[in-house]
């Protein structure tokens, strides 16, 4: 229910990473942060193209704000205690503005955020037409970002999308310069094989995140996978964003044509277990126990 942030959840995230590679599921608002939760995450993972497309209805082209990130962050970490990293786009501007992400977000409650080198307005990882920012001007960002933290374990995780547009050689080059600046994790983003997982493995020396999205350049790829191929953090961003929505087309679809929904009714979950995960039942015994005061 809610609750305070946890302090330092970058610590949590980074506890966990110690112990063995972490499987963040990603989510979008807060009931999909609680349902992560309810079946066993340990971590959660908070997609900007998720926040984009559920909450603005648009495209993933940099049209959500660092506001609307961070508001979105907040009523997630508000009703979990677990530590939960997110994507932060560009870092939405300059290193200025990279800064201003940084408290803002760490402000949210974040265990972490991720920053990438893409030209601004910046483009779904997985499509092509990409283009990227010079290595030094994402260099000072990354500076910005790690000076700027008030908890030295909130995580810097360097995302660079240079595979696509420039090569992986190019893409393992900038995330070398990235991690001289001073980037906690590195995110390789669009790679295209199993085999250049590894190969960006075998080059970095820090934890590496990997992005096993669906429909995108990167084939199919398990936890197990990653996991021996040595990925700290692997995320799946818009995997239950996907079902859902299917699920919600059906539902509007079988409305439109039956006049009924009794046809959907074994496939809901129950207004029980709608409370149940909202945890209805703890509201209404604070209320009552701040009702009745002091004995």
């Amino acid at each position: 229910m809610l609750a305070p942030t946890p302090k330092s959840p970058g610590s949590q995230l980074r506890e966990l990473m110690a112990s063995g590679p972490v499987l963040l599921p990603g989510v979008f608002n807060a009931i999909s942060a609680l349902a992560a939760q309810k079946v066993g995450a340990k971590a959660l993972y908070i997609s900007g193209a998720g926040i984009t497309n559920a909450a603005l209805g648009v495209p993933d082209i940099a049209l959500a704000t660092l506001t609307e990130f961070a508001q979105q962050a907040r009523y997630v970490t508000s009703v979990t205690s677990l530590p939960v990293l997110s994507d932060a786009d560009t870092g939405f501007g300059s290193a200025l503005s990279v800064a201003r992400t940084v408290i803002e977000m760490e402000g949210a409650g974040l265990a972490g955020i991720h920053i990438e080198d893409q030209v601004s307005p910046k483009r779904c990882g997985h499509l092509d037409g990409k283009a990227c920012i010079d290595p030094a001007e994402m260099q000072s960002k990354i500076r910005a970002a790690c000076t700027t933290r008030r908890d030295p374990s909130f995580m810097i995780v360097a995302r660079t999308d240079a595979r696509g547009p420039e090569g992986l050689l190019s893409a393992i080059d900038r995330a070398k310069a990235y991690i001289d600046a001073g980037a906690d994790a590195v995110f390789p983003e669009g790679l295209e094989s199993r085999e250049e997982f590894e190969q960006v493995r075998k080059e970095l020396p820090v934890p590496l995140l990997a992005n096993m999205t669906e429909f995108g350049k990167t084939p199919l790829i398990s936890f197990r996978e990653f996991s021996d191929l040595g990925y700290e953090l692997v995320i799946f961003p818009m995997t239950a964003f996907r079902v859902m929505l299917a699920g919600l087309l059906a539902s509007y679809d079988t409305l439109f044509r039956d006049g009924s929904q009794a046809s959907l009714i074994d496939s809901m979950k129950s207004r029980r277990e709608l409370y149940e995960l909202l945890e209805y039942s703890k509201y209404e015994a604070k209320d009552v126990d701040w009702s009745h005061g002091p004995a």
